[in-house]
């Protein structure tokens, strides 16, 4: 599987930048997001409506560009999340993310055994229809596929701990318009009531682990 520079960049500590493309769906978008010097780009499925034919489309055109593809779904739910992995996503953002549940959902739609339960296929765009060895071809995806939790919600906040000790979850990100809808203050995103603070969470050896939650 190609290597994940983004999610490599993000567990050693440095910082990854990026864009979303929701309109723009010219083949050439993500080479011209790299040319301007983004890391990482995110089509969205959720505010629009892309198909998976044409995000499909847009993932392979951008396999040309130094930068990584991943897809915002409208929901989670296992068929969204394990096709546009085989449609060649490098990662996934999730919205509404607001329990150790969900995010435990995430995670074992978007991994092959042993850590999840992803439906098996290869030859195809995720692997860059060549021949291999599986079981690689498996671990290679559970290791370089980036998972992104949207935190967008009262709930999600109050398990925000929860949420990111699931392993296998990469990254919390700060819906801040749907959170500042949730919390009853519209569009005021100064407020008090938005200032989440900067928590670790328990790890199974009993230290602490980060995820680094983008803003």
């Amino acid at each position: 599987m190609r290597s994940n520079n983004v999610k490599q960049t993000l567990g050693s500590g440095g910082v990854a930048i990026g864009t979303m493309v929701f309109e723009f769906n010219t083949t050439g978008i993500g080479r011209i997001a790299a040319d301007a010097g983004a890391g990482f780009v995110i089509f969205d499925q959720e505010h629009n409506g892309w198909s998976v034919e044409t995000v499909r489309t847009l993932l392979a055109a951008s396999r040309a560009a130094d930068l990584a593809s991943f897809v915002r779904i409208p929901a989670t739910q296992y068929h969204l999340i394990a096709r546009v992995l085989d449609v060649g996503a490098q990662g996934l953002m999730v919205p509404m993310v607001e329990s150790e549940e969900q995010a435990r959902l995430i995670v074992q739609s978007a991994k092959y055994p042993p850590h999840g339960r992803r439906g098996a296929g290869f030859g195809l765009a995720h692997d860059d229809y060549r021949d291999g060895d599986i079981l690689a071809k498996m671990r290679s995806a559970n290791v370089e596929g980036l998972l992104i939790a949207q935190i967008e919600t009262a709930q999600g906040v109050e398990n925000v701990d929860r949420i990111a000790a699931v392993e296998g979850i990469d990254v919390l990100w700060i819906g801040h318009f749907d959170l500042t809808n949730s919390l009853g203050i519209p569009g005021q995103f100064t407020h008090p009531s938005t200032r989440v603070p900067s928590r670790g969470c328990s790890t199974p050896a009993g230290g602490t682990a980060r995820r680094p939650a983008l803003w």
